[in-house]
Order: structure tokens, then sequence, then C-alpha cells
């Protein structure tokens, strides 16, 4: 290799694939050469993979049996960095390399080469006659916003067929292009006017523009009450990204929070971003790969996964709402978004701004500690006020039976439908009921597959199993005791809260949000815009509701069980029940009237419901951290989950069993293994699950450790092992 990183034809090469192997193998460099970095296709048996130029070769057999590079693919190097960002990514989480190269290559067709196709966009004229087939084809472009669809992407996301597209290119109101498979995306503008800034936004500004000219490494908490212009601040920074000619990176917890956002993007820069997340395209997935590895986008819009893109140069990544569990992968590679953007800024030079009104402990505490900088925005932008708290003594209210909402509630909700004003009754369950129970022999129907009880979506006529997503039709007798009739709903879901609505408020216009009650991102997105132009009197939702979005006719928030999520082992149960809490109520009075939020509890006296209406956040997050550090655990110990998983019990037990006894590498470092126990939900998709909690010091080399120990293990049969450094859940 030369001191470039240029391997010369025919010499050896180490070659990462995306195949679960456990090393890399060892291939001639191709005719004409290739670069460190190069994405690669090779052959591996009889079949062709793609794989990343690693380094040099090991060398030590035949070199006359090493097979060649079939060729290097027409996309940019993965850079130095990207390479180091992977292998800290892949020995923090104990993942293997393999496994992280597929989530950096998640694209389709980047081994294609570029070349032309048709693609469809919204035309200029109307048709003659409108059918709900080419209604649903035109809204589709409408609402992405100009984007190109091939053909078959159109079709498919309208739900109609090819022939209604063509059609409608016929009669003009859709174009036909030849277009290049990867085009740029449009220039971004940062020097376009923004919003008018507060005194308390601009100086955030000024604060976060001063440390970007640095150009180092830094994280910034950025904290403020819901309301307050948060992401106006940090589009300034991102702003400043561009105006030193470096690529910035949006992450955000929710895909229906982008529709809003991209416009806000694009009312500021005068073109819309880049997309990355699971509602975009393939066609536009493999784009946006592409041309964030050339610098041909300056500003990347996405989900997690987005942190894996190929940037070229990043300088800024924002983690917006960065609290929200949902930056937590559960599964695959175990990793923390939020985490792993602070690493791979500290890698290349970046800044990092982590947005929220509720921050998690673990970046309050990182804030007070001196290893971010903390800003506070303390005040609503505009005439815009922080709602009125207040709790709702559920012991005090007259109840009917199989009712939920109090009459306290109902007076407050009948109220804003007189004013013409917004109510939002929040849940945190999706579908009809929680538990069907018969009532003759007291059977709670549970799925086949897991140790879960399903939940009737009545909606779908259907019961719903939430951990595998095993559905069956509603049963008209029992399936234990076969008596008729005697099925009926314990507790209430949002379909069940809806159902109360409409009979206690029969004039009023209810819409409803929660994440499975729609087909698609974008029709969810545009259920959304409907609600903020006032589409609805009262919405129901679940938590979906409480990611940043934006009702400005909103000023009524009910929730309705303030109590359920306080409960139980997860030693976050508090945390998480504040942040939700007041994230709920910070959806009302966003706009010129004041909002109120209604809390529905039997336990006012609690200290995390005082703590939620009096707004003492910082004395939360005081006592919080005090508990925890007494506990030494996160942020102020170090926690690792095992479990175990296969299609008999036993032998799961033994091998946890075994794990327990030996374990020496883990008391080396001075930590704790707890286990094995079965887990909360001891069986999932026909799997037995048994988990070991390992807990240890702050500074403890836990995954080290956690190697030594697993290294021995001979897992036979169908029985496997994922390990959750930081684990968020506990299921």
């Amino acid at each position: 290799m030369s001191a470039n990183g240029f391997f010369d034809e025919g010499e050896l090469v180490a070659v990462l694939t995306t195949q679960p192997l456990d090393r890399t193998l060892d291939y001639k460099a191709p005719e004409g050469g290739c670069f460190l970095g190069a994405f690669v296709e090779v052959p591996l048996g009889p079949r062709k993979v793609l794989g990343v130029v690693w380094g040099q070769g090991q060398g030590g057999f035949d070199l006359a049996k090493a097979r060649s590079v079939i060729r290097v693919l027409e996309v940019a190097p993965m850079r130095e960095e990207t390479r180091v960002f992977l292998g800290r990514v892949a020995d923090y989480t104990l993942t293997p390399m393999p496994a992280m190269l597929r989530l950096a290559t998640r694209a389709p067709g980047l081994g294609d080469p570029q070349s032309m196709r048709k693609v469809y966009r919204l035309g200029s004229t109307e048709p003659d006659r409108m059918t709900d087939a080419r209604t649903r084809v035109l809204e589709v472009l409408r609402d992405y916003g100009g984007l190109a669809f091939t053909l078959k992407e159109l079709a498919e996301q309208a739900g109609v067929t090819s022939s209604v597209v063509k059609g409608l290119v016929k009669q003009g109101a859709v174009r036909e292009e030849d277009s290049p498979r990867d085009l740029p995306y449009p220039h971004l503008d940062p020097d376009l006017p923004g919003k008018d800034l507060t005194e308390d936004q601009a100086k955030a500004v000024a604060r976060l523009q001063a440390g970007q000219r640095t150009g180092d490494y830094g994280t910034t908490l950025l904290k403020g009450v819901t309301g307050s212009g948060k992401t106006e601040v940090y589009l300034e920074a991102v702003a400043e990204a561009l105006r030193k000619g470096r690529q910035a990176l949006v992450l955000l917890p929710e895909i229906a929070l982008t529709a809003e956002f991209l416009t806000r993007v694009e009312a500021r820069f005068g073109a819309r971003p880049a997309e990355w997340h699971s509602g975009a395209t393939m066609t536009e997935r493999r784009r946006v790969w592409r041309m964030v590895g050339q610098g041909a986008a300056q500003l990347v819009v996405g989900a997690r996964s987005a942190l894996f893109l190929p940037f070229r140069d990043l300088g800024l990544v924002v983690v917006d709402e960065e609290h929200d569990t949902s930056y937590k992968q559960e599964d695959g590679v175990h990793y923390s978004a939020r985490d792993m953007a602070v690493l791979r800024a500290s890698i290349c030079g970046a800044r990092v701004v982590l947005a929220s009104a509720t921050p998690s402990l673990e970046s309050w505490a990182n804030a007070e500690a001196g290893k971010y900088e903390r800003l506070d925005l303390t005040a609503r932008f505009g005439a815009a006020v922080l709602p009125e708290m207040k709790p709702i003594d559920m012991r005090a209210e007259q109840m009917q039976a199989g009712t939920w909402i109090s009459p306290s509630l109902r007076q407050a909700v009948r109220q804003r439908i007189e004013r013409g004003e917004q109510s939002l009754l929040f849940i945190n369950r999706r579908g009809y009921a929680p538990v069907t129970l018969c009532r003759a022999c007291g059977e709670q129907i549970a799925c086949n597959h897991c140790d879960a009880r399903m939940v009737e979506h009545r909606f779908l006529k259907r019961l719903m199993c939430h951990q595998c997503g095993e559905t069956k039709p509603m049963p008209e007798t029992c399936p234990s005791c076969g008596v008729e009739g005697k099925l009926a709903p314990v507790g209430p879901g949002i379909e069940r809260l809806a159902e109360e609505a409409e009979a206690t408020f029969p004039e009023a216009k209810i819409a409803m949000l929660s994440s499975d009650l729609f087909g698609s991102a974008r029709a969810l997105k545009a259920k959304i815009e409907e609600i903020a132009e006032g589409d609805a009197d009262i919405i129901i939702g679940t938590q979906l509701v409480a990611k940043g979005h934006n009702f400005p006719k909103l000023t009524l928030v009910g929730v309705i069980d303030a109590d359920l999520s306080l409960h139980g082992a997860d030693l976050r149960a508090a945390e998480r029940t504040f942040q939700l809490m007041r994230q709920v109520a910070g959806r009302a009075g966003r706009a010129d009237k004041p909002g109120q939020a209604l809390l529905q509890t039997f336990q006012p006296e609690h200290p995390v419901i005082r703590a939620i209406l009096s707004g003492d956040e910082e004395g939360f997050w005081t006592a919080e951290a005090a508990g925890r550090q007494a506990a030494g655990v996160p942020p102020y110990g170090r926690m690792a989950g095992i479990v175990l998983s296969g299609p008999e019990v036993g032998p799961v037990f033994d091998i946890g069993n075994a794990m327990a006894r030996n374990d020496a590498p883990l008391r080396d470092v001075g930590a704790q293994v707890f286990g094995p126990a079965p887990a909360p939900i001891a069986r999932i998709r026909g799997r037995h699950r048994v988990r070991l909690l390992v807990k240890a010091p702050k500074g403890a080399p836990i995954q080290d450790a956690i190697a030594r120990w697993i290294a021995p293990l001979k897992l036979k049969g169908d029985i496997r092992l994922a390990v959750d450094i930081d684990p968020q859940s506990f299921y």
C-alpha cells in the first residue's frame, strides 16, 4: 500500500464484507488498483457480495489461490473517520463488524452504475376528469414536495396500477422525465433571513455559533421550555455549519414530525434537505446515501440510522427531543443514537446540539459535571405562555362504571368546544382495551407465541399482540371454557376512550392519533396537518402526540391516567413519567391563547406528580440524581443486559446459571451479575427469554469484561445471546 492509501493491481487487500463472518477476507486488488476504504464487489463462494477495503491483506496462505476483487463501485470511498466510528461503535456495543457495515450500507442498488431512468413528478395541468385513483396519485406527489418517483414507486405509494400514472402523464397532470439516477440536492442558502429572534434565542445562537467557529468538537445541551423556539436556535447553528462548507445532520425521533420540520427548513434555507427514514422511497434512500458521500447533500433530516450515513465533512449533529426513548435501537445493533452522535462528532471534530424541554438525566448530569455546555430558553416564543397545570384528584370524582373521563375534565372540554378551541385527551395505551377477560372462568386471552395479553383493537375487529404483532379475530366464545357472551374488555385504550368521548360530546369532531391506526407515514403526516389546521374539536392521542407537534388551536390537555407509568421495576419510571407528562402538557397554549393541562391522578401527593405540577424541574432532577447516585445506577454507574433466548426454557436457564457461576471476568472489574431470571415478558414469538443484569462502577471497563465472560460460551442449537450495553428498557 502506498502512502496515500492506494493498492496496486494484484496487491493483497483485506476486505470487510456485510456477511456474518468473524474476520476480514483477503483478495487481490483489481485491475487498475483500488484505494483504502473503496466499496467493492467480491466473490464469496458462488455469490457476489458487498465489501469495503479495510486495510492490507494478512497473507499466510498460497497467494495463487487468492481471488480478485471483481470491481470497485462508483461511489465515494469510506473515509477513515467513518471506519474509526464503526469500529468504536462495534467495540462499545459488542457488535460484530459485519453487522456495523450492514448498518452503514442500508441503501439499495449501491453497486448499480450511474444511469438514466424515467422519473415522475407533479405536472402543471389538471386532468380532464378526476377519479379516486387519480386523486391518490396527485396527493402523493404533492405530499412529497416535488420529489421524483419511479413508475413502480409512485403506483405503489398511491395504491394504483401503472396505467393510472401513464394516463395522467398523457393529460399533463404528471410529468415524465429522463433523469440520472442520483442527482445532487438543491443548494441551501444559509444567508437567507431567518425568523426574528427573542433576546434569549439570540444569546443562545451567538453562543452556539461561537463554539462552531473554533472548529473543535463540543456538545451543548439546549434546554428550553415547550414552545420556546429551540428549532429556530439550532437552525441558525445549521446555517453556520453550511457557511463553513460543512454538512449538518438533524435527527428527529418520529417520522410524523418531518413534514412540519421540512417546511420550516425550506422557509429558512430556500430548498428542501435530504430525508432519511423508513417513509422515504428506496430510490430516495439510494440518492441520499450517494450524495452524502460526495458532499452533494448539505443537510440531512432523518431517523436514528442517518447517523451511519457516509458524510464527507460532518460539522454539526442536532438530536432533537434528545430524551426520547426511540433513539435507542432495541434489536440488531443495540445502540443509542444520542450517545453515538456525541462519539461520531468527537471523531470528526463536529459540534453536537442536544435539544429538549425535558432532558434525559444522562444529559442533565453531563451538563452539571461540565462535560456539556448548557443553554436555557426560559420563556415561550411570542405571545404564548406556559400552560397552567392542575391535578384532578380522582378519589373525589363521582365516576360512573366503565367511564374514564372525570366530570371535571368533561366540563373543561365542553368549555373549549363552546369557544371553538381544541382539547387533547391523552392516554398512553394503544387499542381498545389492554385485557380481554372471560367473566365466566376468569381467563385472560393471551398470545399463543408470547407471555403477553392480547389487546383488543375494536376498529379492526381483532385481538393483537403488541410484542410479536400476531393478530386473531375477536372470538364469540371464551377459548378456555367455551361460554358465549362472557368476554369483556378490562381497562381503557385509545379506542375505548374515543368511544366514550363520542358518546359524551356527540356534537364534537373527534380525531385519533396512534401509530397503529395509519397504514403509512404519509397518512399520519396528513392527519396531523389536518388537525393543526383545526379539523378536530377533540384529539385522542397516545405518546405520539407528545413529540413536538404544534397545534395552534389546542388550549386544553387532559391526561387520563397520570399514574400509569409511575410504578414497576424500571429505574427510569419516574424520569419517563415526568418527561412524558411535561411534554404532553406542553402541547397546550402554544399560540396566543393560554393553555391548561389537567392530570387525572389517584396520587396527587406523589413526589413525581408534585414535581410535574409545580414545574420545579431542577428540584426533580437533583432528587432523581441523588437517588440514582446512592444506588450506583446510570448515569452514576454502568449496566448491561444479557438476554438468552431459545425454543425450550430449560437449556436457556442452564446456560444462564452457568454464566452466573463463572463470573470471574466481571468480578475482576468490580462488577456484579444478577440473575438469571425470566424476562418480564418471558416468551416472545415462541422463544423463551432469560435475563441477566450486570452492574458495575462508573469507570469499569465493562465491555472488555463481558467479552471475556461470554467468549467461552458454546451456544448449541437455536439458542441466542444478545448483549445490550446501557439498556433503556428491561422487558
